[in-house]
């Protein structure tokens, strides 16, 4: 089987920001999460060895989702603008590698990815991996469609993979839309149905299957959980469709460009430079995925993120 790595370029750049120090170059330039997003794709590169990979990236401004729900994530702390200032860096390094970003105005990185993990289904001997932090796409998690989550002290990143999810959470993949809508997501500003919380949620849907399912068998359901399901139907419904990451995204995953290929190394050295990243130098490694090497399929315990 062949492997794409589709990245998560904000969830990567937020995560590196907030898990490294702050540190200039001597210019002055913020560059804590540019590194960090670099190490991490140097792994992905170097350990990993995906056959194919590409990049999405939020774009800024309103999504179809804020202009049906004008609260969307208005709860969230804007991040601060040493975090954004350093995101044109970080697609500097990206193309630098020659990998292609997807990206579209109007919609999330998460609906991008969800598109492409959805066209790239139709490859025969393609797995499909997201490599992100957001755990809202493990709704996308199938037999041919993986989560990558960043962990540190451990063999590389945790792989979501169908019977994971079903750990994590008690339900399947394709029900955590419903538990949403059930539930609620406060990180997302979502309301979900009022008094239901992530253990009712997971009852209910082992039962019942999804939304339609509970509000046709509501009659069975008792005390306040039916009178809290009653009243917030139509906050249910909603909310999971805020929830629901699409996959029609007008987008087209081009296979081709996305294969990994050997990047011009001194290109990359340049920039490398221009950013004073002198330990990661060391790092970059010229790949081939049409050689004949026999790919590692064991991390050493020793190999973490950054």
């Amino acid at each position: 089987m062949q492997k794409l790595i589709l990245i998560d370029g904000n969830a990567v750049i937020h995560r590196a920001f907030h898990a490294l120090p702050p540190f200039k170059t001597s210019k002055g330039e913020q560059v804590n999460a540019v590194y960090g997003f670099t190490s991490i794709l140097l792994n992905l590169l170097n350990i990993e060895k995906p056959d194919y990979i590409a990049v999405s990236f939020d774009l800024k401004g309103p999504t179809f989702r804020h202009e049906e729900y004008k609260e969307y994530k208005a709860t969230r702390k804007k991040a601060p603008d040493e975090l954004y200032s350093q995101i044109p860096r970080v697609k500097e390094i990206v193309k630098s590698f020659e990998i292609p970003i997807y990206e579209i105005q109007g919609f999330e990185a998460d609906d991008v990815l969800g598109t492409l993990a959805n066209q790239s289904e139709k490859a025969p001997d393609l797995r499909t991996y997201i490599f992100t932090g957001d755990m809202d796409t493990l709704q996308l998690v199938n037999e041919k469609v993986k989560v990558l989550a960043p962990a540190r002290g451990i063999k590389g990143p945790i792989v979501y993979d169908v019977q994971k999810v079903l750990g994590k959470y008690g339900i399947k993949p394709s029900q955590i839309p419903d538990m949403k809508g059930l539930q609620g997501d406060s990180s997302d500003n979502i309301k979900g149905v009022a008094g239901v919380g992530a253990k009712t949620a997971k009852t209910l849907l082992q039962k019942y299957g999804n939304l339609e399912n509970i509000y046709e068998h509501l009659d069975e359901i008792t005390g306040r959980v039916h009178e809290n399901l009653k009243n917030d139907k139509e906050n249910a419904f909603f909310s999971r469709k805020l929830a629901t990451i699409v996959l029609d995204v007008p987008i087209k995953l081009d296979l081709d460009d996305c294969h990994t290929h050997e990047y011009d190394k001194e290109k990359v050295l340049t920039l490398f430079s221009e950013l004073e990243f002198k330990a990661l130098t060391s790092r970059l490694n010229k790949f081939n995925t049409h050689s004949q090497e026999k790919k590692k399929t064991e991390r050493s315990s020793q190999q973490s993120l950054f």
